[in-house]
């Protein structure tokens, strides 16, 4: 995965700030979907973005940045083919993907420094999706439906 397209509100933009820097430092193809200042905005204008920017390529993957990560992380996943994930630690954001094949990584910015913030971007963009029962797990997802085996 070497395209991301990320985006912020005012109370995300230093961090998101430092992850577009540490990203392209990296080789990463980076789409940056704004806010470009701190001046108060609307989050979920930003979220919007990048989810549209996503969509189910399998090849890219979104990060959002809000004061708490909660307001991105409930817009994006909005959108059908999105699995934006809240994640507060490398740890959790490796689980992220691994388990939930998650494709947008959302970053509580008041809450993150920004060596922090670079390591949970970098476990997440390492991490594969490990299939298997995992996979079924997120096709009841998308369907909305129940798997048989566990009703």
């Amino acid at each position: 995965m070497k395209k991301v397209c990320i985006g912020s509100d005012h109370a995300g933009f230093r961090v998101k700030t430092t992850i577009v820097h540490w990203l392209t430092h990296k080789g990463y193809e980076v789409k940056d979907a704004g806010t470009y200042s701190d001046a108060a905005v609307d989050y979920p204008d930003f979220a919007h973005k990048v989810a549209k920017s996503i969509g189910g390529r399998a090849n890219e993957i979104g990060i959002l940045v809000c004061g708490s990560g909660q307001g991105v992380s409930m817009t994006a996943n909005k959108y059908l083919h999105i699995r934006a994930a809240l994640c507060w630690t490398g740890e959790i954001a490796s689980k992220a993907r691994e388990h939930n094949n998650a494709n947008v990584l959302c970053l509580p910015g008041q809450y993150l420094g920004e060596k922090e913030a670079n390591q949970i971007v970098e476990a997440f963009l390492s991490t594969e999706f490990q299939g298997g029962r995992h996979l079924r797990r997120i096709q009841s997802i998308v369907s909305g439906l129940p798997n048989e085996k566990t009703v």
